[in-house]
């Protein structure tokens, strides 16, 4: 079964940064493309970046310049570079894949949620 695994949330201060790391387990989904998102208490979960397989990347307008995703999509691979961080960026942040995984000898529309990992920044 093919699952997003993330690494590298954590606690830092106001104007630290963090990377977050995600990537899927097993061989038998191929992503069209990744993303971050992030979802505090009682609010909806946001998009926070976005690369395709081809490497168009979009950024939530808080975040542009600030933050930077990279990452091999067609290895099922994407982080996020998140610098000058700020207490209004503390949230679980999420990755996400959507495209196409192998079910018995069929491949079949896909898409996948990581657990969510916590970035919190305090001031």
């Amino acid at each position: 079964q093919v699952r997003l695994v993330e690494f590298g949330g954590g606690s830092v201060q106001d104007g630290g940064s963090l990377t977050l790391s995600c990537a899927a387990s097993g061989t038998t989904f191929s992503p069209n493309h990744m993303s971050w998102y992030r979802q505090t208490p009682g609010k909806e979960r946001e998009l926070v970046a976005s690369r395709t397989i081809g490497g168009d990347v979009t950024y939530k307008e808080s975040v542009k310049g600030r933050f930077s995703v990279s990452g091999d999509i067609s290895k099922s691979s994407i982080s996020l570079q998140m610098n000058n961080l700020k207490p209004s960026d503390t949230a679980v942040y999420f990755c996400y894949a959507d495209g196409f995984g192998r079910q018995m000898t069929d491949w079949v529309p896909m898409n996948l949620w990581g657990p969510g990992t916590q970035v919190t920044v305090s001031s």
